[in-house]
């Protein structure tokens, strides 16, 4: 293991947390000084003189090898969580310890859930902070770290690949430089879209652009306690709805049809079955409001259906009702939203609507197999033929995270927590989705968990968001030869 290699590029990825620390504490100024502006400052200082240290006084390397480059990516997305917890703390109120290490690790991993019972609260610049750490973790700390290595290495596809896992990479046929650039102008270019179009549709500046750093990174963070649904506006729902949709889907693709003005991202079966999964979940959370008679007309219901279902698809979490005073059916498909999500390549979490699709044409095949046991019958996504390796995989790391998914469950169970509590937060948590029903449901929070159900739900994230292998990975990595 290469210490040096480690530290230098850990150190740039710090830097990148100091300067949007510093332009909070901008924010702040802009705001009178808010309470908020020594905290903010100190916290840039910290973290500035913490990630220069390294740079200044350790020997530039220019190879990265497969040790040095798990070490980075998982010691870059937990120091930069200890490190953005710190304005947090400085700043008190509701931030106890534990409340700025889930408050920070939600943000960085773009999960969206909260401790914070009166976001209002805050102040401005301590709100523009917490959704930068959405908008930091949304295009990964590692893909920012890279964008500014001026090496040339070979593993920097390595890197890129386990940040955007690997079902990327079929349509994904770029270089390495390409690829980031791809990632970084779709990602700008969508949340400089999100705040233009949330502003036109009545938000103000301020509001406009914290919710497009949440919109965009499938966060969920917002400045008002009762989510999107405190503007009371159908217009910013739909802008909303439109943005949660595009987050979810593959950036190369994105960045494919508006280059190539074409039909590409539509073509994509992935994409045709996470659209589908999305009108399908629809009708059917619809019909069972209607039946049920929740409170609403019939065009508010299959609305506030379409939202939802977008919202939580997506992982973005924000909230217009209360989802969990909803029919049972309705929780139940929207759990399974939240396991499933949207699609690899975006900035969302769960088990990526790639994998279920792989998963489902595998089950076919065993079925058609099970018929005609003499016959090769290949799994198929589109035109290609994903290999046999592939699909153990997937349905492998299905098997691990549901899993972990259920000992998160029985952690929070066995702490005293209620059930449906306890299922919905360790689904929400593991998926990065934020909101989970009953007492954490999507106009609730996470205060009332107890502290060491925080710090298991805060790993959870951790897990989601790097994919369960890495950090496993990482707790064996000095075994390796």
């Amino acid at each position: 293991m290469n210490v040096s290699v480690v530290a230098r590029n850990i150190g740039i990825a710090l830097l990148f947390n100091a300067m949007f620390m510093f332009l909070s504490a901008a924010v702040s100024v802009v705001y009178d000084f808010d309470s908020a502006f020594s905290p903010l400052l100190l916290s840039g200082v910290i973290t500035f003189t913490t990630g220069l240290f390294p740079l200044i006084f350790v020997r530039r390397h220019e190879e990265i090898h497969i040790k040095e480059g798990f070490t980075i990516i998982v010691l870059s997305w937990i120091l930069s969580c200890l490190f953005g917890m710190l304005p947090y703390v400085l700043w008190g109120g509701e931030f106890s310890l534990i409340n700025a290490w889930f408050e920070s690790v939600s943000g960085y991993t773009t999960t969206g859930g909260t401790i914070l019972q009166d976001i209002e609260a805050l102040p401005k610049s301590l709100l523009f902070w917490r959704s930068s750490t959405h908008f930091i973790g949304g295009i990964g700390v590692v893909v920012f770290m890279l964008l500014i290595l001026p090496m040339v290495s070979t593993f920097k596809m390595r890197l890129t690949k386990l940040e955007m896992t690997s079902l990327s990479k079929e349509n994904y046929r770029f270089r390495t430089k390409q690829a980031i650039s791809v990632i970084s102008s779709v990602f700008i270019g969508l949340t400089i879209s999100a705040a233009i179009a949330f502003f036109l549709a009545g938000m103000n500046l301020f509001d406009a652009v914290n919710h497009a750093f949440s919109v965009v990174t499938t966060g969920g963070f917002s400045t008002r306690n009762a989510s999107i649904g405190a503007y009371d506006s159908w217009l910013i729902e739909f802008v909303a709805v439109v943005f949660m949709l595009l987050g979810g889907m593959h950036f190369g693709l994105i960045y494919s049809t508006f280059a190539e003005r074409s039909l590409k991202l539509f073509r994509s079966p992935i994409t045709k079955f996470y659209l589908g999964t999305v009108a399908v979940a629809t009708v059917l959370v619809s019909m069972d409001l209607f039946v049920h008679g929740v409170e609403g007309s019939f065009w508010e219901n299959i609305w506030n259906s379409l939202f939802n279902v977008v919202s939580f698809i997506s992982t973005t979490g924000f909230a217009t009702v209360d989802t969990s005073v909803w029919p049972s059916l309705s929780i139940l498909l929207l759990i399974f939203l939240s396991i499933q999500c949207a699609c690899s390549g975006s900035t969302t979490g769960g088990l990526k609507s790639d994998r279920v699709f792989i998963f489902w044409k595998s089950f076919r095949v065993q079925l058609r197999m099970q018929m005609h046991p003499n016959a090769v019958i290949p799994v198929r996504v589109g035109n290609s033929i994903v290999e046999n390796s592939m699909v153990s995989a997937v349905n492998l790391y299905i098997a691990v995270y549901f899993l972990f998914m259920f000992i998160g469950a029985a952690l929070l169970s066995v702490m005293g927590v209620d059930f449906l509590d306890a299922f919905s937060a360790s689904v929400a948590n593991l998926g990065n989705v934020g909101p989970g029903f009953g007492s954490v449901g999507s106009l609730g929070n996470y205060s009332e968990i107890p502290v060491m159900g925080k710090f298991i739900l805060a790993l959870q994230m951790l897990f989601g968001r790097l994919e369960i292998y890495s950090l496993i990975i990482m707790c064996s990595i000095w075994k390796w030869r």
